[in-house]
């Protein structure tokens, strides 16, 4: 093989499992070919994921993620990984917020959503989603029993980590809606039980905040 086209080659591979690891926070590479094999050889030994974050491929309005297909950047699969992204900034606010309650759950959880976007950048997952969402549920229960009943709808807010909470309930509420116009035309997607596992990460943030919260407000409805 040419040097130039085993460049290409590499180049080829490494936008495939950049985009499979790290396609949904915006980064990618160019095609290399500009690239000296001396520096390819050392992004290939050196561990690091990324090489450059400027590549002005996506200039355009299009951008590829893990399968090699490129997608206008306002498709239904991009705009999932940008809602994930955004989802997982949320709870990287909110685990600088608490440091004690649910910290190392939320850490986590932020790996996950990592992987759900993968999910959508290679179409299919070996994690079992059932599972994670069922783990969900049992922390969800655990936290929920330590707090009062609800009497009725709490108002967003009871203090900075509390609040923190409910803005990336909402966010992950976005990313689950974004996961199902996605998955309307992906069977693929559908049969992963990512949406499954996102329903319940709003469920747990609902019930983290009212953990964190140091006041509770309540809906006051207009009086009829």
């Amino acid at each position: 093989m040419k040097p130039s086209g085993r460049r290409n080659l590499l180049a080829h591979n490494a936008r495939r499992i950049l985009k499979l690891h790290f396609g949904f926070a915006g980064a990618c590479v160019d095609s290399g070919a500009q690239q000296s094999d001396a520096r390819q050889k050392a992004r290939r030994t050196d561990g690091n994921r990324i090489d450059r974050v400027t590549t002005r491929t996506g200039d355009e309005g299009s951008t590829s993620l893990a399968d090699g297909q490129r997608y206008v950047k306002h498709d239904a699969k991009i705009d999932l990984v940008g809602t994930l992204d955004e989802a997982n900034s949320a709870i990287g606010l909110l685990t600088v917020e608490t440091e004690t309650e649910g910290s190392e759950t939320l850490k986590t959880i932020q790996s996950r959503l990592f992987d759900a976007g993968a999910v959508v950048a290679t179409g299919g997952s070996a994690a079992d989603w059932t599972q994670l969402a069922a783990a969900l549920d049992t922390q969800t229960a655990a936290l929920n029993e330590r707090l009062p009943p609800l009497r009725e709808f709490i108002l967003p807010g009871g203090g900075r980590a509390a609040a923190a909470a409910h803005m990336a309930r909402t966010a992950v509420r976005r990313a689950e809606r974004a996961w199902w116009r996605a998955a309307d035309d992906d069977a693929a997607l559908r049969a992963t039980g990512v949406g499954v596992y996102l329903n319940r990460l709003s469920d747990y943030l609902f019930v983290l905040a009212r953990t964190l919260a140091t006041s509770e407000r309540f809906w006051e409805p207009i009086s009829r």
